[in-house]
């Protein structure tokens, strides 16, 4: 029976939300700030999703061939479907040389340009070198002087402040060309500084006029699938890119962040959705418990159980759909505030990655508006299916503790882990966690009430005689209050010891393993060592790895953060820690040092092996020569310097640490340390995230108070009209509030606790730590806002002042 048009429905819904203002305020501020934060997080997934790797070196080529950035794994996990997984390449993958020459011979092709590049050293801001013929590519114009001609000539991009006659990098300019700073030199002289003369970086193709790229494109594929080209690294099949594509060719660290940032917005989009639902379940819930006179009321006095639902779901309806369309309006500037703070901080995202944000995709917080508004309604069914008859049946401490053991389970699970798998199954644990405390809420409030019972009586006067009986009394108000104390201390908990747990002991892990004394950059060990008093030295050369594993069942690609060191300069710069083996045997290739944890996730020791994909993507099994411990600071695993160089971009290490013999104890070389990749990108996304979600969790622990204050006025006055005091009031509010306040802190520090030891144990085999500041700012941020909810709601003229 359809009840949405009944008159009586609308007659009482509208009647009620006339009636309850203030209650339904608190829960329209909770929609509003859910799902501005839902829209702006679906704003940026949506741009992430339509980014690309810009396109400027190559803007005037049709078609550029190039090696396949990614790498792939196919298999088939017991009882599922065949997978297949793929990973982004941060290295080069170089083609052979000879594709120029196929590609020169399809039809409706005016040239064909390849494109080496090297690394330039010592040269201020010129980084990067090519060959002036590829400046046609783009296309980049002199705007100064000539072309090169012989090897110690060269052409300068803009920006380099140079002029026409400079000596630059050892060689005479002898033009100026506009487009980025790059130094320019002859083909021949591209072909010997980038030390592969029979491979390059891409090919360009330039059209003949009137031929479509599509055309183009087609027959360029067939010529290649034709001549059956493989790229220089793993043998796979040469890529022939066009449109946005090209940039993938130049833009070597587009992809992968593209990639990786699209993974955290969905792990942060996840939680967002979970701390929303406990959010507005509580407050919708708690709204509607307070109501439960007033609904056995119009039971009683004629009206359906179906109707006093129908009524409900059109209050919130009404409610949480203009709510949720305020707070898609503000998704706008918090995705805008969100995207500045991604692209003021160099590094964080690379340049070349363009994020678009057409006008169509704004379009998309309408949507997230109305899942948030569906969320509201899908609560509202759920807590009114009964009306008149609120209860607190078996069923729901079966689940409650059901949950608790899960997440027990799943912090225990943390503990057998490593990395980020450890990271899953605490998060998993604390969401469990927290879930279970939500439901067992009336029960703690029960359980905490009775602890403080006796003291109270004893020790609060009047004030507090009146805080046990009411907490006895009202332990379902009491623990919807409680629930979103708890979940705003846990998850900052969480959040914030997670992140200073690991950062402190990888700190401490790269203090421990720099040895050196000193450290030079733009140089390479051999010329260190011929300093004097110079005992050893090492080059430090930094490149990723991508490994091919399973995890929990599923199959997984990740790329790793490496070094490459000599084995023979390791003494006295840098100490790993070795557990097991010998790191002299790095001194021969084919062979790596592995991470402990690493080798106990692989079950490998030395004298096993260990297949890894390099940063071009060229497969390398590797026989394990040690085993170390600061992993953390290191990574997980250390290969020879002349086994990572021929497959990196830049074959220069990006620093060396050497050794005089006599390290003093305040020696003030930076301790060695690498960051996974997307370190940093995490960081700001995490810190903006964080604090929004903190924001919305401490929103409604104000909106909870608010609207159980707003429902206590009634039992205020009668207080008061019975020979309460204002004062005996104000003193039975503040016991509560510190009730709910050490209740809520307490319940929360053990929620976090677990999953935070499981995880600091499985990643450092020590406690969780929180710098002091932190965990004071935590404590400090609940008790103000738990004291604003409960005091604000009455005011001195409520409470008879």
């Amino acid at each position: 029976m359809r009840t949405s048009g009944d008159p009586a429905v609308r007659l009482l819904a509208a009647r009620s939300l006339r009636t309850h203002r203030k209650a339904w305020a608190a829960v329209f501020a909770a929609v509003a700030v859910t799902s501005a934060l839902l829209g702006a997080l679906a704003l940026a997934a949506g741009s992430a999703a339509l980014g690309h790797a810009r396109v400027e070196r190559y803007a005037a080529a049709a078609v550029v061939v190039a090696g396949d950035q990614e790498v792939r794994w196919t298999t088939k996990p017991w009882g599922s479907e065949t997978t297949t997984t793929t990973a982004g390449l941060t290295e080069r993958v170089r083609i052979p040389a000879a594709t120029a020459d196929v590609l020169r011979a399809v039809p409706g092709v005016r040239a064909v340009v390849p494109d080496r590049t090297f690394a330039v050293r010592d040269a201020g801001p010129l980084h990067t070198g090519r060959s002036w013929e590829a400046a046609r590519l783009a296309p980049y114009r002199l705007t100064d002087g000539r072309e090169p001609r012989a090897a110690g000539e060269a052409v300068l991009g803009s920006g380099t402040g140079a002029r026409v006659g400079d000596a630059v990098a050892g060689r005479k300019v002898v033009g100026l060309a506009d487009g980025p700073a790059a130094l320019y030199v002859t083909a021949a002289e591209a072909r010997r500084l980038t030390g592969r003369p029979g491979s390059v970086d891409a090919v360009g193709v330039l059209a003949d006029p009137g031929v479509p790229a599509d055309v183009l494109h087609a027959r360029v594929r067939a010529a290649l699938d034709g001549a059956g080209l493989r790229d220089t690294a793993s043998g796979q099949p040469l890529r022939a890119l066009t449109g946005d594509g090209r940039g993938g060719a130049e833009q070597l660290a587009a992809a992968p962040a593209r990639t990786e940032l699209l993974q955290l917005l969905a792990a942060v989009s996840g939680t967002v959705v979970l701390v929303a639902v406990l959010v507005l379940a509580s407050l919708i819930a708690q709204a509607l418990q307070q109501r439960t006179g007033e609904r056995e009321l119009l039971l009683t006095v004629g009206a359906t159980a179906r109707q006093v639902r129908a009524a409900a779901g059109r209050e919130v309806t009404r409610v949480a759909g203009l709510a949720a369309v305020c707070g898609a309006a503000l998704a706008v500037p918090a995705f805008t505030v969100l995207w500045s703070a991604l692209r003021e901080r160099t590094g964080v995202v690379p340049e070349g990655l363009e994020l678009p944000s057409p006008a169509w995709l704004f379009a998309g917080v309408l949507v997230t508006a109305g899942m948030v508004a569906g969320i509201a309604r899908l609560v509202v069914l759920l807590a009114a299916r009964q009306p008149g008859k609120p209860g607190r049946g078996g069923v729901r401490k079966a689940v409650g503790i059901a949950l608790l053991v899960l997440g027990a389970g799943s912090a225990a699970t943390a503990t057998t882990q490593g990395g980020d798998a450890a990271g899953a199954a605490a998060g998993a644990a604390t969401v469990t966690l927290v879930t279970g405390c939500a439901v067992l809420g009336p029960w703690i409030a029960e359980a905490a009430a009775k602890v403080l019972d006796l003291p109270f009586r004893r020790l609060g006067g009047a004030a507090g005689r009146l805080t046990a009986a009411g907490a006895r009394a009202h332990s379902r108000r009491l623990g919807a209050a409680l629930v979103p104390v708890v979940l705003v201390t846990a998850f900052a908990l969480v959040q914030l010891s997670a992140g200073a747990t690991t950062g402190r002991a990888a700190e401490e892990q790269a203090r421990a393993a720099t040895t050196a004394d000193l450290a030079f950059s733009g140089t390479t060990a051999e010329r260190v060592r011929l300093r004097p008093g110079i005992v050893s030295a090492t080059d430090v050369l930094r490149s990723t790895v991508v490994l091919a594993r399973t995890q929990a069942g599923d199959p997984r690609l990740d790329r790793l953060p490496v070094l490459g060191v000599d084995a023979a300069g390791l003494a006295g710069t840098l100490d790993p820690g070795v557990v097991a083996g010998d790191l002299a045997g790095l001194a021969r290739t084919g062979t790596v040092a592995v991470g402990a944890d690493m080798a106990d996730s692989l079950d490998v020791r030395p004298g096993s092996t260990v297949d890894l994909r390099l940063g071009d993507g060229t497969p390398k099994r590797l026989r394990v020569v040690a085993v170390y411990e600061r992993s953390l600071a290191l990574g997980e695993f250390l290969l020879p310097k002349a086994e990572l160089a021929p497959h990196v971009g830049d074959p220069y290490p990006a620093r060396v640490l050497a050794s005089t013999g006599k390290r003093a104890a305040d020696a003030s070389v930076a301790p060695e340390r690498i960051s996974p990749p997307g370190a940093e990108l995490n960081g700001i996304v995490s810190a903006v995230i964080v604090s929004a979600i903190g924001g919305l969790t401490l929103l409604s622990v104000l909106s909870t108070l608010t609207l159980i204050g707003a429902g206590r006025r009634g039992e205020l006055h009668l207080l008061g009209q019975v020979g309460a005091s204002a004062g005996q009031l104000r003193r039975m509010l503040g016991l509560e509030a510190g009730l709910l306040t050490a209740t809520g802190l307490l319940v929360g520090l053990a929620v976090a606790a677990l999953p935070l030891t499981a995880f600091a144990w499985a990643l450092t085999g020590g406690p969780p730590y929180l710098p002091p500041g932190q965990a004071a700012l935590i404590a400090g941020t609940v008790v103000a806002t738990v004291l604003a909810g409960v005091f604000l709601p009455a005011s001195a003229r409520r409470l008879g002042a």
